[in-house]
């Protein structure tokens, strides 16, 4: 399926063209950014809102008040506040705009555990398109979109684990078939499934590995009567050497845990409340983001996810200590929406507003964000 082609949607703003004279610059230089016009997300999004109907709002902000308590589907958990909380408090995050310096065409690639990415974003870890989702599109189709997409644009997507198996099989197998180009991520089961989901991940031939240690509270899995568990500091530094790969530990919200993490010998932390999905009334992600890095950073790689929803606010998380910024439910969208153009359509237009936010703050490396970016009232 050619999702924009079939909706003759070939609309790009041009601009590999040149900024005119006259038309707001007298450089006549070319224009670093390259802009998608809205036509193309517009309707990859409308057309997730009819796949995903009942599951997704598909909200002009995808903030979790229209879908509070939808677990399952896409909603947070409760009232909803963690989910909110965590959009509200990038909302509050201002920039000092910046325009005298030579910063003209940013760099925003960043290295991240061994690898080069275009920019600092990960694809979430999601997987339940039939009970989350709505099953406009099959498991397959959606990691499959989700995985080669973010190939296609040199970044990394995650893969998510769950019941049916198919949730995880779906997602090994697209590893397999990028020639191991993602990340698959494990649930804390007991022993026995944990181990040999370890061994699938191996399998798959990626480099990288994550468990999502918040999911011991998720009440999709509870309420299919499924073990998941918190894990120990001896039996998670156990885990962490028998998978015999680069390991993330996501779900670290306190900068002793993040402490731990790195005691258990993790490689990277995410810093997440799981979407605001499993614990009602959890701060924000981008409130203890700060301390969790001071703490931690240059002896772990520090992730981050949590209601990002833009490259500006992917540029807020790295001024607050993070290296890279994952994105849960708007790749979703662009997947059910536009399967892997969607979801290629989806990074370019967070490359275009990554960058033009570096250049009005005058930022001239991903890798290298100062904090003085951020407007402070002290």
């Amino acid at each position: 399926m050619n999702f924009l082609a079939d909706h003759a949607l070939f609309d790009y703003i041009s601009i590999s063209d040149y900024d005119t004279p006259g038309a707001g610059s007298t450089s006549g230089r070319p224009c670093h950014f390259t802009l998608i016009t809205e036509n193309s997300m517009k309707a990859i999004r409308d057309n997730a809102r009819k796949l995903m109907e009942k599951f997704c709002y598909v909200c002009p902000v995808c903030n979790g008040r229209a879908c509070a308590g939808e677990v399952p589907g896409m909603g947070g958990l409760g009232t909803g506040s963690s989910f909110a909380g965590n959009v509200q408090a990038l909302a509050e995050i201002k920039f000092n705009m910046r325009l005298i310096h030579d910063v003209i065409e940013p760099d925003t690639s960043v290295t991240l555990l061994g690898r080069k990415l275009a920019l600092p974003v990960l694809a979430a870890p999601i997987g339940g398109v039939s009970f989350n989702m709505g099953g406009g599109v099959s498991e397959e189709e959606y990691i499959e979109a989700v995985i080669n997409g973010c190939k296609a644009k040199s970044i990394l997507g995650c893969t998510g684990d769950g019941v049916p198996e198919f949730i995880h099989g779906a997602g090994f197998a697209a590893i397999r078939k990028a020639g191991g180009h993602g990340i698959p991520f494990i649930k804390p089961w007991e022993d026995e499934e944990l181990f040999k989901k370890i061994d699938l991940a191996r399998e798959s031939g990626a480099e990288i590995m994550g468990m999502d240690i918040d999911a011991a509270g998720l009440i999709t899995l509870r309420k299919m009567g499924i073990q998941v568990s918190p894990k120990s500091l001896t039996k998670l530094t156990e885990i962490i050497r028998r998978s015999g790969m680069k390991f993330i530990l996501k779900g670290i919200m306190t900068p002793d845990e993040a402490e731990l993490a790195v005691e258990a010998g993790a490689d990277a932390i995410v810093v997440s409340n799981h979407g605001g999905r499993v614990l009602d009334h959890a701060p924000a992600t981008a409130a203890v983001l700060p301390a969790i890095a001071a703490a931690v950073k240059g002896r772990i790689a520090v992730l981050v996810d949590g209601g990002v929803r833009s490259g500006g606010d992917v540029l807020k998380l790295l001024a607050l200590g993070a290296d890279a910024a994952m994105i849960g439910r708007p790749f979703s969208i662009a997947a059910v929406g536009g399967l892997q153009e969607g979801v290629e359509n989806y990074i370019d237009t967070l490359q275009g507003e990554l960058k033009q936010t570096m250049v009005l703050t005058g930022t001239r490396s991903a890798a290298s964000v100062d904090r003085r970016i951020l407007f402070s009232r002290e």
